[in-house]
C-alpha cells in the first residue's frame, strides 16, 4: 500500500471524514491566501524502561488530527483539533477564515513531489511482540549487571514511533510521508569505593526494533557506557581558563548544531534576530570550515522525505569554505525573502505550525587525521563526547558541559578531566577553527531540537577539530 493510500484509509476510510468535502473545505478556507494546508497527523507511540531488574513503566499512546493554517502576508492563522470529522475541519475552516478574512492573495505554487523513500514505512511497534521486548531489556540489564563488579545501577529504555501524515493543498494536491522512528538508551552507574559515576549510550534511527535485537550492537552499548562511566572515576578536576580545544567526531556537532544552526534558519533573519543577519556571501568562519543541512541521509533520525509543508527534503549547503551561502527555509519566510523553500518546514505535530528547522546538520571533513590534530596541540583539552548545553539563538552564546574530556600536553592526550565547560560564542567560534578531520561522523540517532516550544528528531555531526582560544570553565583554577 502506498503512502497516499495507507494515510487516506487512516484519515478518511476508517475516520467518515469525506475525502472530497475536506479538499472543498480546505479551499474555501484558505481563498484569498497566500499559503496555506491542511496537515493531518496519526502517530503511535511507546516506551518502556527498565530499572533496578524492574519494568518500571511501560506506555502506549495513539494521537491523531489536524491543523488547518492559512498565511495572509506576514499574518498566520491556525485551528487544530485532535478529532477528524468533517463538522471538526469546518469550525477550523471557520476560525482561520475569520483571521484571515478580506484579505487578497495570490496563492503560491504546490511544492514539487518526490520519488525518494528514505526509510521503510513498517510499523516498528509491530516488529517485536511486547514479550519480547520486555524480555531483551532484562538481557541488556543483566549483561551491564555482569560487565563489571563496580557496577551499581543499570537503566535501560526503548522508545519507537509510527508517524504517517498527509498535507492537503487549497488546490487539490495531496503529499502523504510514513515516519518510523526507534531509540534505545543504556546508562551504567559504577561505585568505587563511595565515588559513584555513570556512564551512557545511545542510538536510535528510522527503523524498526531490529535495530535492537543484534546481540553485538546492544553489548558494544553497554561496554562503552561502562567505559564512560570508568574514564570519569579516573578523572582529575578540569583546568579553567583560555585555551585550545579539540572536539572529537560525532555528537559534539551538537554545538554547532546549537551554536550556530539556529542562527541560519531563516525565520530569525527575517525578523533581524539572527548573529548572522547580512552575512549571506561574507565570511563567517574560518576557511577550513564548511557546513551543511541533508535532510535526504536514509534511515537517519532528522531525516525526512517531504518536509511538513510537503516540500521535499534536500541537501542545503550552508557555510562553504568559511563563507555563508545558504539559509534553512520554510515556505512563509522563503516567499517573504524571495527565495526558494529548502524542505526544512518542521512542526512537532499537527497542533502545531510548521517553522524552519534543521534536519541533519553537520560539518564536512577535512584533510588533517585525528592524530595530526592532537600533536599539533601544546596544551589544551580534548573533548570526544558531550553533556549537556545552553545556548542564547539570538546572540550564540553558548556554555557546554563535556561529559568525557582529557588533558592535551605537548600533542599528547593525557589525564581524563572531570567538570570542563566550554565558554563561547558561535560565530566566534567558528572563526577560530584551525584544523578540521577527516573523519567526519554523525551521532547514533539521538537528538532531539527544541524551539519555540517545539521538539522535532534531528541529527548533528563533525570531524575532529581544532579551536583556539575558547574558554573553558573548570574546577581547577
Amino acid at each position: 500500500m502506498s503512502d497516499l493510500a495507507l494515510s487516506n484509509d487512516l484519515f478518511f476510510t476508517r475516520t467518515g471524514l469525506d475525502p472530497d468535502k475536506a479538499a472543498r473545505t480546505v479551499a474555501d478556507a484558505l481563498q484569498g491566501c497566500d499559503d496555506g494546508e491542511a496537515f493531518f497527523e496519526y502517530e503511535a507511540s511507546e516506551y518502556l524502561t527498565r530499572d533496578d531488574g524492574v519494568l518500571k513503566s511501560a506506555s502506549f499512546n495513539v494521537h491523531a488530527g489536524f491543523g488547518l493554517r492559512a498565511v495572509a502576508g506576514e499574518l498566520t492563522a491556525y485551528a487544530h483539533a485532535g478529532e477528524l470529522t468533517d463538522g471538526a475541519l469546518a469550525r477550523a475552516a471557520e476560525t482561520v477564515k475569520a483571521v484571515a478574512g478580506g484579505y487578497g492573495g495570490t496563492l503560491a505554487v504546490s511544492p514539487a513531489r518526490t520519488n525518494s523513500q528514505l526509510y521503510v514505512p513498517e510499523n516498528p511497534l509491530d516488529t517485536l511482540p511486547f514479550a519480547q521486548k520486555v524480555a531483551l531489556l532484562g538481557e541488556i540489564e543483566d549483561y551491564a549487571r555482569a560487565a563489571d563488579p563496580l557496577v551499581k545501577q543499570v537503566s535501560v529504555s526503548m522508545s519507537g514511533s509510527w508517524q504517517v501524515v498527509q498535507i492537503l493543498r487549497p488546490d487539490g494536491t495531496r503529499y502523504a510521508d510514513i515516519r518510523p522512528l526507534v531509540r534505545m538508551d543504556v546508562s551504567v552507574t559504577l561505585d568505587r569505593g563511595g565515588r559513584i559515576e555513570t556512564g551512557h549510550e545511545g542510538w536510535g534511527a528510522r527503523a524498526g526494533y531490529e535495530l535492537f535485537t543484534d546481540p553485538a550492537r546492544w553489548q558494544g552499548a553497554v561496554k562503552e557506557a561502562v567505559r564512560q562511566a570508568h574514564v570519569q572515576l579516573e578523572a582529575i578536576a578540569a583546568p579553567a581558563g583560555e585555551m585550545d580545544v579539540v572536539l572529537g567526531p560525532g555528537w559534539p556537532g551538537v554545538m554547532l548544531h546549537e551554536a550556530v544552526g539556529h542562527g541560519l534558519e531563516g525565520d530569525f533573519h527575517r525578523k533581524g534576530t539572527s548573529v548572522f543577519n547580512d552575512m549571506l556571501g561574507k565570511k563567517v568562519a574560518s576557511e577550513h570550515v564548511s557546513v551543511v543541512d541533508d535532510g535526504t541521509i536514509e534511515g537517519r533520525r532528522g531525516s525526512i522525505t517531504i518536509d511538513d509543508e510537503g516540500t521535499p527534503s534536500q541537501r542545503n549547503v550552508l557555510i562553504e569554505n568559511g563563507i555563508l551561502v545558504g539559509l534553512m527555509q520554510d515556505r512563509l519566510n522563503a516567499r517573504l525573502m524571495g527565495v526558494a523553500p529548502t524542505g526544512n518546514g518542521r512542526r512537532e505535530s499537527y497542533a502545531h505550525k510548521p517553522m524552519p528547522r534543521m534536519t541533519n546538520t553537520f560539518m564536512l571533513s577535512g584533510p588533517a587525521t585525528p592524530a595530526d590534530i592532537i600533536s599539533s596541540v601544546k596544551r589544551g583539552i580534548y573533548a570526544p563526547h558531550f553533556g549537556g548545553g545552553q545556548v542564547d539563538i539570538t546572540s550564540g552564546q553558548f556554555v557546554f558541559s563535556a561529559a568525557e574530556a582529557y588533558l592535551i600536553e605537548d600533542g599528547k592526550l593525557g589525564a581524563p578531566v572531570k567538570g570542563a565547560t566550554l565558554i563561547g560564542k558561535g560565530a566566534d567560534a567558528l572563526t577560530r577553527v584551525r584544523m578540521v578531520g577527516n573523519d567526519m561522523a554523525l551521532d547514533h540517532g539521538v537528538g532531539t531540537c527544541g524551539k519555540d516550544g517545539q521538539g522535532v528528531p534531528v541529527g548533528v555531526g563533525q570531524p575532529t577539530v581544532w579551536m583556539n582560544g575558547i574558554t573553558v570553565g573548570g574546577t581547577d583554577a
